[in-house]
């Protein structure tokens, strides 16, 4: 099993979908250069599509490092499209914020242990609009070892991506 596939079935565990027989419905939609599409489904939750990426440069790497993954993720029978969710690879701070720039716009981020999400979820398509636009993606959030860790993702496939989930659901 590929890294990327075991990362779409993490995603899908966090999700509450990646039970039984639920984790085999994952299907890669395609790759995109940097990004990769994928859709599930599960029983009474719906079908689900996100797109995925990894960071090209995570800078400094705090200590424990795993891998992150940024997640663009639709969920339509929750009405949910265009959710932001990062897996850092390392815990932040507890409570504190993360920020995210693209394209010259900002967007704060809450975080929990290794996640974060935007803080306001009303910016989710205004992000995914500059995402598209954007040429790269740069997250700062603070370790529980009060480090600034900043991790960068390409943008180089994200719009395909992201016309891929939009038709996947």
């Amino acid at each position: 099993m590929t890294a990327a596939r075991l990362a779409a079935l993490a995603v899908l565990a966090t999700l509450g979908l990646a039970t039984g027989a639920s984790a085999q419905s994952v299907q890669v939609i395609g790759t995109f250069k940097d990004w990769a599409a994928y859709s599930a489904s599960s029983g009474g939750a719906g079908a689900v599509c996100f797109a995925m990426s990894k960071p090209v440069s995570v800078d400094p790497s705090p200590d424990g490092y795993t891998q992150a993954y940024l997640y663009l993720t639709h969920r339509p029978s929750e009405n949910v499209s265009n959710e932001l969710n990062l897996v850092a690879g390392f815990e932040f701070a507890p409570d504190q914020p993360a920020t995210l720039s693209v394209g010259g716009k900002s967007y704060d981020l809450f975080t929990q242990k290794d996640a974060a999400w935007l803080l306001d979820a009303a910016q989710a398509d205004s992000l995914a609009g500059a995402m598209r636009a954007g040429s790269s993606l740069a997250i700062q959030g603070t370790s529980t070892k009060g480090i600034l860790v900043n991790e960068t993702f390409s943008l180089a496939g994200a719009t395909a991506a992201s016309k891929a989930i939009d038709s996947g659901c």
